[in-house]
């Protein structure tokens, strides 16, 4: 794949490269998608795909493939520098695939501290306007100061135990909450749960459309690997850490999902929806079950599709109505119909309609919270009404009413791109179902 961008990056030929780079992708990822063979493969001692990490791959390579497809506009302008944008993505996603497959700790918290570089470059090239500084130096700030202590962790356990991989089971640090804290922090605020989040919305507003799908499909699921990692193969965990981070996790979730209905933004709507989902994988981690760990898995995948289409589709609304303004984007029926089913199944996906994914593993983590406590089941019902009820909000509000005098005409060559990348997306989310059924009903 990189041969072949390298061998096509010339003038005159550089986007027949780009599309074929991006149809490989897409190959790749419904190759890793339905090949019962990667449930369980091991390479040497270094990589090694599971039933934690294949459908976390291949969600990188397709979310990847589609935020390159939906920046092709973009990125094709001149003086915008599209090569190295292409480079930026390239480097990226190897580094993603690499982080999900790694066998080795040290290797894994290598791969998982550089991933902020490529999308810092995204962000600060290609970016939207001048706060894209401050939105980077707060997810640096933010994500390396946290991951500090689990460095400190990484390191101990090597030259203590010999061995830095996954298969080592580290028994005497299986009841320290000062352990289960230093390895919380780091994927929190990578996750991230309310309060660790502040610098989630700045980077998605300031970022380009292809930097906001990757972050919000992928990026955000290294916090959730990481925890399934390190408590399913250590056994660490403390009770009193899992209690406390289920009950900040849960009602910081109904506070987010409260939040979005004060957001006039819609790319910091769709981002505080992020952190209201986040919330519930939390919790399923914490809950220490076999069907708490499953939906948390399901729940990555499906909100990795989910959110990276309504990006796009709010990058699409940004084109035709210069703003992204809730107060001022209407009358989407009539200006492009199309568009706007696409934005009907995505927020219908998004409130866990069936059969979508979604609605498997919210049914999934309530069970496995519950079972942890009953006592959040008023808040698992409040935050499963807000989320239907925000997506109600965004799609009445843009896609009814009276279309703005200043609204330019939608193309049907960018509403084409607009249906291929949306239904895409959908229809991966129904291969998710039929993934579901296959392994693991």
């Amino acid at each position: 794949m990189l041969l072949g961008f390298v061998v096509f990056a010339g003038k005159g030929v550089f986007w027949w490269g780009f599309l074929w780079g991006c149809a490989v992708l897409f190959l790749m990822s419904f190759e890793l998608w339905f090949s019962p063979l990667m449930l369980s493969s091991c390479w040497g001692s270094v990589f090694m795909v599971d039933s934690f990490s294949f459908g976390l791959v291949s969600l990188t390579v397709l979310v990847s493939g589609l935020s390159m497809l939906a920046s092709v506009r973009d990125i094709h302008k001149a003086n915008n520098k599209g090569t190295w944008f292409v480079y930026s993505m390239i480097v990226l996603t190897v580094v993603l695939v690499v982080c999900f497959s790694v066998s080795s700790l040290l290797s894994f918290y290598i791969m998982f501290e550089f991933s902020l570089l490529p999308i810092l470059v995204i962000i600060l090239g290609w970016g939207y306007q001048p706060e894209r500084l401050q939105a980077g130096k707060y997810m640096m700030l933010y994500t390396i100061s946290a991951s500090l202590p689990l460095l400190v962790l990484v390191l101990l356990l090597v030259s203590c135990g010999g061995s830095a991989f996954w298969g080592f089971k580290v028994l005497s640090f299986s009841s320290s909450w000062l352990v289960s804290i230093c390895i919380s922090v780091a994927f929190l605020v990578k996750l991230p749960m309310y309060g660790f989040h502040l610098w989630l919305p700045k980077a998605h507003v300031e970022a380009p459309v292809a930097g906001s799908m990757v972050l919000a499909g992928v990026l955000l699921k290294l916090g959730g690997y990481g925890l399934l990692r390190f408590y399913g193969e250590f056994g660490v965990y403390s009770a009193f850490v899992g209690m406390v981070v289920v009950c900040f996790s849960l009602l910081g979730g109904v506070v987010a999902s409260i939040i979005c209905f004060a957001q006039a933004d819609v790319k910091a709507l769709v981002a505080y929806s992020s952190v209201g989902h986040m919330c519930l994988v939390l919790g399923g981690i914490y809950s220490n079950t076999e069907w708490g760990r499953l939906g948390c898995l399901l729940m990555m995948v499906a909100h990795g599709l989910c959110s990276s289409g309504m990006f796009f589709l709010a990058s699409e609304t940004y084109k035709n109505y210069l703003t992204r303004s809730l107060y001022l984007i209407k009358g989407g029926l009539v200006l492009a119909p199309g568009v706007a089913l696409c934005w009907f199944l995505m927020c219908a996906i998004n409130m866990a309609a069936p059969p979508s994914l979604n609605l498997w593993s919210e049914l999934m983590l309530g069970i496995s919270i519950l079972s942890y406590s009953q006592i959040f089941m008023i808040i698992i019902g409040g935050c499963t009404f807000l989320s239907g009820l925000y997506s109600w909000y965004v799609y009445s509000s843009t896609q009814h009413g009276q279309c703005p005098l200043w609204v330019r005409g939608v193309s049907l060559d960018g509403e084409f791109g607009g249906y291929i990348i949306s239904f895409v997306l959908v229809f991966t989310l129904g291969a998710s179902v039929v993934m579901f059924f296959k392994f693991f009903v």
